[in-house]
């Protein structure tokens, strides 16, 4: 059964998750999965209807701080995200977990494992944003994040004064994924033309969160702090980050497996079943001790 819950986090801000609880439950860690930037749970309804996880393990899916129904006037970062993900555990009367994360989802995902080992048994990241890494606009981005944080300081002031808007889009990410599983390869590019796109992201997101995400994307990874084994999917596309740095970047980590997958940055959209398998198969190989 998946199910809405609720929880109070760490400094007293309720936020919402979504539940699937398997009639079986096995005495295993759970799985969170973390969508990325300006997006929501309904990310991963295409995994949540598809994968064999869901006979005998309980999954976590999380609205992140400022998105979808987890919505919040101040502007988020990398602590407040792993400290709510802290928070959602321990409403749970979970231990530990295993965290799945896509493009932002999967930075928090690391930053959570490294600095909550005991938490984490196991990573899966798809399209993890190494700042070293990055390509195109976050590339050229990197050298005005001193104007980026001058921008949310401003918005923000601009919201305290009260002109904000009172309500903002929650989009059923369903709606988006199924013209481009619907697409033939070549006009898949077109198809996937509203994902990632700015006017659609700032109907869901205040513009303070927004920009405060790409900073968030763009600080350094803690990936020597990593001590549970993982997986990183990674498209060999380069428009968001380059594949061979991010192998580099991780490869020194004897536990990590890295895949790269012919495909653009937008995998859970474009390849929800190649990329389904790939998650059930890591996991079912690490059964025993995840």
């Amino acid at each position: 059964m998946d199910e809405k819950h609720y929880f109070r986090s760490y400094d007293g801000v309720t936020l919402m998750y979504r539940r699937w609880q398997p009639v079986e439950p096995q005495k295993k860690a759970p799985i969170v999965l973390l969508h990325g930037a300006a997006s929501n749970s309904t990310r991963w309804w295409h995994f949540i209807e598809h994968t064999q996880l869901t006979r005998n393990r309980t999954i976590l899916r999380p609205d992140l701080r400022g998105n979808g129904e987890s919505m919040w006037r101040g502007t988020a970062d990398i602590q407040h995200w792993t400290k709510d993900l802290a928070a959602m555990l321990d409403h749970e009367q979970r231990e530990e977990a295993i965290l799945v994360g896509h493009c932002l989802g999967a930075n928090i995902a690391l930053h959570f494992a490294a600095h909550y080992p005991d938490q984490s048994t196991g990573l899966i990241l798809i399209e993890p944003m190494a700042s070293d890494a990055v390509t195109g606009i976050l590339a050229r981005l990197k050298s005005i994040t001193w104007l980026l944080h001058c921008i949310v300081c401003m918005f923000n002031l601009i919201e305290r004064a009260g002109f904000r808007r009172r309500k903002f889009k929650i989009v059923d990410l369903r709606e988006l994924d199924y013209p481009v599983h619907q697409a033939s390869v070549e006009s898949r590019r077109q198809a996937l033309s509203r994902h990632g796109s700015v006017w659609q992201n700032l109907k869901v997101t205040p513009v303070s969160q927004y920009v405060k995400n790409f900073i968030a994307l763009l600080r350094p990874l803690p990936v020597t702090m990593i001590r549970c084994p993982g997986l990183i999917i990674q498209s060999s596309g380069t428009s968001m980050t380059d594949p061979e740095k991010t192998r580099n970047l991780f490869g020194a980590l004897p536990a990590i497996e890295f895949v790269e997958m012919e495909s653009e940055h937008w995998i859970p959209a474009a390849h929800p079943d190649v990329l389904r398998s790939l998650i059930d198969g890591w996991i079912a190989r690490h059964h025993d001790f995840i």
